[in-house]
């Protein structure tokens, strides 16, 4: 390490003969690893804030089903088949895998919603309104009435659906759907409130119904469940977690699997996919566009020093010194452009994250992926941006001195002590 410092020395008053010029490429340097993180991270928050939306809203980031319940979703396949399940047992059971934050049971099928003449198809949805919040937050986009209580025949309807009955809260509507009997169950429901996601698909055609109710309406025993839905610490960690609660759970529930939304929700991991995809080639870009400015710099102070290169030579200096020595100044640009960047990427990367841009009085919500997106500018928190944004500026930095390195050593000593 000793015999490297002398190099480090070298390199770095060599850069300083020019300082103008060492500084503006240091700083495009800095412009070119701020640009990659801040646009990574950007992509980064709008990746996570889909995921998010398309998980915690309604469907919960791991479904645990029957393993024959997808995709035909039969109302007929309850966890634990005919004889059904232990609920609270069950709850318990997912509640204690690592990284669960929360699990709550549902039963679901389809109906009809009926107010005079009037009728809307809708997907129900039958939850336990104490459990519910802990998995999703649809009982929080209630913006009119309030959510059903626990045993009440009420519903919970979306806007889209309240528009298209012209209803309000406290009126009454007629709910008819298939019962697991084969028989038609239907029943008078009172309206308890309205939600709005902003999600078509859901304030359309989604309604809720305390789970007790819709087990009554489709002729269910309360131990029969479609579905338990789950909210984890980490939604990046669902695929690892839906493992665990398969393992754990299989003694005791014959045929039930858990599915992470990476299954369920599948256009979402595809969006996340090509967004990676799509950082990678920006880091790219924004870098090998990098690479002509540092490596102009390093020619320019090449050719500026032919003289000193052909002395040096001249004197017995191998080639692989005069070689080291450009490509150390390239290191030592690469540091420099490193921390101008840190310092000026640090505090905007915190800004955004803590206090992003909001575009929502020019754009209105945007639904992409069956997800929502708000128009902010915001950032997510990563270690693989920086980390790899800093690998490809030092790359950068070492792949630009290779060309002026070879220049150097070519330059014959006796042509350019003679000024040729």
């Amino acid at each position: 390490m000793a015999g490297q410092g002398i190099w480090w020395r070298i390199a770095w008053r060599n850069l300083w003969r020019n300082p103008r010029r060492t500084l503006i490429t240091a700083g495009a340097l800095a412009v070119g690893f701020f640009s990659a993180v801040v646009i990574v991270g950007i992509s980064d928050g709008i990746t996570r804030e889909m995921v998010l939306n398309g998980t915690e809203v309604i469907t919960g980031q791991i479904q645990i089903h029957s393993r024959g319940y997808r995709p035909e979703r039969s109302i007929y396949e309850t966890l634990g088949g005919r004889e059904g399940v232990e609920v609270a047992r069950l709850l318990t059971a997912v509640s204690e895998v690592p990284g669960v934050r929360g699990a709550a049971a549902r039963v679901l099928g389809g109906g009809l919603v009926s107010s005079g003449a009037e009728t809307v198809a809708v997907g129900l949805m039958g939850f336990d309104p104490e459990l519910e919040p802990r998995v999703s937050r649809i009982l929080t986009t209630v913006f009119e009435g309030r959510p059903p209580r626990r045993g009440a025949r009420e519903i919970l309807i979306g806007y889209e659906t309240r528009r298209k009955l012209d209803v309000a809260p406290g009126d009454e509507v007629v709910l008819v759907a298939p019962a697991a009997d084969g028989s038609m169950g239907n029943d008078l429901f009172v309206i308890a409130g309205v939600f709005r996601t902003g999600i078509y698909a859901l304030d359309g055609h989604q309604a809720l119904v305390p789970m007790g109710a819709l087990q009554e309406l489709m002729v269910l025993e309360p131990s029969r469940v479609h579905e338990v839905a789950v909210a984890l610490v980490d939604a990046w960690a669902a695929t690892r977690v839906a493992a665990e609660l398969t393992t754990a759970l299989t003694p005791m529930v014959d045929s039930i699997v858990a599915e992470p939304w990476t299954d369920f929700r599948a256009e979402l991991q595809e969006y996340a996919a090509l967004a990676d995809a799509g950082n990678t080639i920006i880091v790219f870009i924004v870098f090998i566009m990098a690479i002509f400015g540092v490596a102009n710099t390093l020619l320019m102070s090449t050719y500026e020093r032919r003289r000193e290169f052909a002395v040096v030579s001249a004197l017995g200096t191998s080639r692989g010194s005069i070689a080291r020595t450009v490509v150390f100044e390239g290191l030592v640009l690469g540091i420099l452009g490193l921390t101008f960047g840190a310092v000026l990427t640090w505090p905007t990367m915190v800004w955004l994250h803590n206090d992003p841009i909001d575009l929502s009085r020019l754009v209105g919500d945007i639904t992409m992926a069956g997800s929502l997106v708000r128009p902010v500018i915001t950032v997510d928190y990563s270690v693989d941006g920086p980390v790899i944004s800093a690998v490809a500026l030092f790359v950068t930095s070492l792949v630009a001195a290779v060309f002026p390195a070879y220049r150097a050593v070519r330059i014959p000593p006796a042509d350019a002590l003679a000024g040729r």
